[in-house]
């Protein structure tokens, strides 16, 4: 897929999601003037956090799509992360601010009216919210776009707790106990402070370079399926993803005796087996290895005119001995 189509199938799902935003948080400020319900504050407040995260989820995707140059020879798809840690703090602030409020009602207490208009008004944004988190966090996973299915994920978890704000809200009418309103407010605070703190974790992974372990397995499972005599192991394997984009590091054990012309092929064949079978362009440097006498017995090469021991064991390519920087016979 074309860098540029990328980039503008994942601004038009950006714009949909900066559309949706506004429009459900007119209809839930709505509901909270209506009801003077602090719960419903609370889920109007954070679709202010939509909009601000959606509008700059715009701009860094925009971003992200610019191509390498000097100053950025891994390209731009970093800001990525950054979008992320911004989407997260904001959840983490407006999280903050329901659960000042709510304490500071505890002491200062106002009543709640109209609960069945707002009860409807909530339930027409849950459902919209729903509905277009799973299409953007569908569209994320296929365009590979952190930024999308993190945008996806935010209107769900709104959506999830529109709904626990409804069923709290039902309760407190049927009960007729004010204090409902407030406890759901509380609840609701703490549950948008956790993701707020689980995206500002993943962002601050990829800003460290965190290996992506789900690659690490998909790699793992393509060189299995894929794998050839002459590559005897792969080890100190490492995943970087930047944008849409991959980097991946590894060292290659291949026989000593092989010539320069033939290294350079055999690495070109590996290289183009993955970038064949993994979804997102992927950049390669990979270290060529000779192999060592104490490789021959799970080395499967036939006719090795420097074979020392007969081939004895089938090591098994797995997350664990590709990543770790040394050969499978200290292992074995």
């Amino acid at each position: 897929m074309p860098k540029r189509s990328a980039m503008s199938r994942q601004m038009r799902l950006v714009l949909l999601s900066l559309v949706t935003g506004i429009v459900l948080m007119l209809i839930k400020f709505i509901a909270y003037f209506i009801t003077e319900s602090n719960a419903i504050f609370s889920d109007a407040a954070e679709s202010i956090v939509n909009i601000a995260a959606s509008g700059f989820a715009y701009y860094s995707i925009y971003l992200a799509a610019q191509p390498k140059d000097e100053n950025h020879p891994y390209g731009h798809g970093k800001v990525e992360f950054f979008s992320v840690f911004v989407e997260g703090a904001l959840i983490f602030i407006a999280g903050s601010v329901i659960l000042i409020k709510a304490f500071y009602n505890i002491f200062f207490p106002q009543p709640v009216a109209n609960v069945e208009e707002g009860i409807i008004l909530i339930f027409i944004t849950s459902l919209i919210n729903f509905g277009v988190g799973f299409y953007l966090m569908k569209r994320g996973k296929t365009l590979r776009s952190l930024t999308i299915e993190a945008d996806g994920k935010h209107l769900q978890v709104d959506a999830y707790s529109s709904i626990g704000l409804i069923a709290g809200l039902f309760i407190m009418k049927l009960t007729k106990l004010p204090w409902i309103d407030l406890a759901l407010s509380i609840v609701l605070g703490c549950f948008i402070l956790y993701n707020g703190y689980k995206l500002l974790r993943k962002s601050i992974s990829g800003l460290m370079d965190e290996s992506d372990q789900e690659v690490v397995e998909e790699v793992v499972q393509i060189l299995n399926k894929s794998r050839q005599p002459e590559w005897i192991d792969v080890h100190n394997l490492r995943v970087q993803r930047y944008g849409q984009e991959m980097h991946i590091d590894c060292h290659l054990t291949l026989p000593k005796y092989y010539t320069l012309t033939k290294v350079h092929d055999s690495i070109s064949e590996f290289d183009t087996i993955l970038n064949q079978n993994l979804d997102s362009k992927t950049e390669f440097f990979i270290h060529a290895d000779p192999c060592m006498s104490e490789c021959c017995h799970y080395c499967t090469v036939k006719n090795c005119p420097i074979r020392s021991e007969d081939f004895r064991k089938h090591i098994e390519w797995t997350t664990q001995n590709v990543t770790k920087n040394m050969k499978h016979f200290r292992k074995a």
